[in-house]
């Protein structure tokens, strides 16, 4: 007779998405939706938030993220200021994107190969978006975590979004601090706030 231990080990296993699969998942379903909703192709930055809200953080490791975009001066920070940088962060991310989730009418992805052995705890999935035009490069690093593979970088284009920000987050925090950096990603998500508005 099987142990609750093994089983719910197994189910465990069985449940445990590979990290291509769970990025094919998570792009599909984003995708139907945003070709299904109106108001996120005409832009509706709530409708959106709420889209990455439900289909894309569950699957992202948004403190790590954040974490590396902030580099050293990470541990620096209170708690209460890595929640605020993560909230700027997000919303950053959120409004900075919503323009080319708006985009989306009949493209669609196409994925490379994923190239890992079973022990690896990172991985990097490829991926290529496909439709008017030159195909658009979009690759994701995962990680693997209790819970599962988590995102927690992006490469748009030959570009990784952590390395991007981290230098520009450098520079903030060396002239005006952390709490300088926090609210200047407020003031810019409230000045891209009223544009979208």
């Amino acid at each position: 007779m099987m142990s609750a231990a093994m089983f719910l080990a197994l189910l465990a296993g069985a449940a445990e998405e590979a990290p291509d699969v769970l990025v094919k998942r998570i792009s599909g379903e984003v995708m139907t939706a945003v070709k299904a909703d109106p108001a996120i192709q005409a832009g509706d930055v709530n409708r959106i938030i709420a889209l990455v809200d439900t289909k894309i953080m569950p699957s992202v490791n948004f403190t790590r993220m954040t974490a590396s975009a902030v580099g050293r001066h990470w541990r620096q920070a209170t708690p209460e200021q890595q929640k605020q940088l993560q909230d700027e962060f997000k919303t950053l991310l959120v409004r900075t994107y919503a323009g080319a989730l708006g985009e989306v009418k009949d493209q669609n992805l196409s994925f490379r190969p994923l190239r890992s052995r079973p022990e690896d705890t990172e991985v990097v999935v490829r991926s290529e978006v496909r439709g008017r035009g030159e195909p658009i490069q979009l690759d994701y690093r995962l990680e693997k975590a209790d819970g599962g593979w988590k995102i927690y970088d992006l490469n748009v284009m030959g570009v990784w979004l952590v390395e991007t920000y981290r230098t520009q987050f450098a520079q903030e925090i060396s002239t005006k601090g952390i709490d300088g950096l926090i609210a200047t990603l407020a003031q810019r998500n409230k000045s891209n706030s009223a544009r979208t508005s």
